[in-house]
């Protein structure tokens, strides 16, 4: 009868869809394991799906079926870095909204998760604001992903911590080859458009090593001028010099300091090639040896450096995601609430959308020294984030 009929539907499950936006970290599969393990925990999920290649695969209506894959291969997402779906750099405008409806309506998609930064939350957003103005019964959920650490109203971002790794302890060798054979400026450049943070993460090789350390962050105007007498004051103490550059750092006139003259789908200009201009001048004007060196995309899908902090909280809010969405949540970014002392521990929570989409946390000025050094407090900040166990270099020159 009619009433046996809504009784056995109560008892479909839901149907999810996850999607990847922007650049990958060397954890977001990780945040993928988290969704798919607690939608298989929950029994109330029906069909799993996934974008392939984010918002170009919902457009198209390319979805990957995990339903049915194996939890080994599920398993290993916790240790494959990039985007084992795919992302993409596709900002949606008004006019692929209704098509990125349609899809959700063609696979009865019931929570939607989007993976990913500042523009990926603001998708997030608008896809929830429009399920809501056409009666779409969807539970919207934003996972924060970004090695920058530049979203909002959050602690910090999974993929920071394990892109800081990298960039602390990449320098830190780096500085032991410049201060071991210190016949040239090294210039070492690290990814980040407009925020700092990762790069700062690099001046961890001064607490590492007895080389001269000097780092330059996006959020601080670069007078050259001035950049290159405190490079030669450095070289001049004979214990070699390590200069580390975020990519898209600017002069005073608010020009990149090196420019690709190209624009990604997000409509952001895309920086390079910094430390090669910081090294053609070191050796035009200063008479110095110098080398550039450039990790680029290894700074952010590196596994030998994850940090184990890193990837435990990517996988956690990926699980708190999906039960949020099981919760009748919807409109929301999951947020990390951190405690640092005396250990560290971390909690989720969620936020609205509305008030992270398109708003950039930049590093804060006042852990900027004398405009190329970093103070303890980021250190005090960053250092739980990046997992701890440092290496004990045996310094014998010093």
């Amino acid at each position: 009868d009619g009433r046996a009929v809504q009784e056995e539907g109560d008892l479909m499950g839901k149907n999810i869809l996850v999607a990847h936006g922007g650049g990958p970290t060397a954890v977001i599969n990780c945040s993928l394991q988290g969704v798919v393990e607690a939608a298989r925990a929950s029994g109330k999920v029906d069909k799993i799906y996934a974008a392939r290649f984010g918002a170009e695969g919902i457009l198209k209506g390319d979805l990957i079926d995990l339903t049915d894959v194996s939890a080994e291969t599920i398993t290993r997402l916790g240790h494959t870095p990039a985007s084992a779906i795919g992302s993409c750099r596709r900002k949606l405008t008004d006019e692929d909204y209704p098509t990125v409806l349609e899809t959700l309506k063609k696979f009865n998609i019931d929570c939607f998760f989007y993976n990913g930064g500042n523009d990926s939350m603001d998708t997030c957003h608008k896809v929830n604001e429009l399920a809501k103005r056409e009666g779409l019964d969807l539970r919207v959920i934003g996972i924060p992903k970004t090695m920058d650490n530049d979203l909002d109203i959050t602690d910090h971002c999974p993929g920071f911590g394990s892109a800081a790794r990298y960039a602390a302890l990449s320098a830190a060798e780096l500085a032991l080859d410049a201060s071991g054979l210190p016949i040239h400026v090294v210039v070492l450049e690290l990814m980040g458009r407009n925020a700092g943070w990762v790069t700062a993460a690099s001046a961890m090789a001064k607490r590492l090593t007895d080389c001269e350390v000097l780092t330059y962050l996006p959020e601080v105007p670069v007078d050259e001028e001035r950049m290159l007498a405190d490079i030669e004051k450095g070289y001049a103490k004979g214990k070699g010099l390590l200069v580390t550059v975020s990519e898209g750092i600017c002069g005073p006139d608010g020009k990149p300091l090196a420019d690709t003259g190209i624009v990604d789908g997000f409509g952001h200009k895309i920086p390079g090639g910094t430390a090669q201009h910081v090294t053609d001048q070191i050796i035009q004007r200063l008479g110095l040896k110098s080398r550039a060196e450039k990790p680029g995309l290894l700074g952010r899908a590196s596994i030998p450096y994850v940090s184990p902090v890193d990837r435990a909280e990517a996988y956690a809010v990926g699980r708190y995601a999906m039960n949020a969405a099981l919760r009748d949540e919807s409109g929301y970014m999951v947020s990390i609430e951190a405690v640092r002392g005396p250990e560290y521990s971390s909690s989720m929570a969620l936020v609205p959308l509305a008030k992270v989409a398109n708003v950039e946390k930049k590093f804060p000025l006042e852990w900027i020294v004398d405009g190329n050094g970093i103070a303890d407090a980021f250190f005090d900040y960053a250092l739980p984030l990046m997992g701890g166990d440092f290496p004990e270099y045996a310094l014998l020159r010093k």
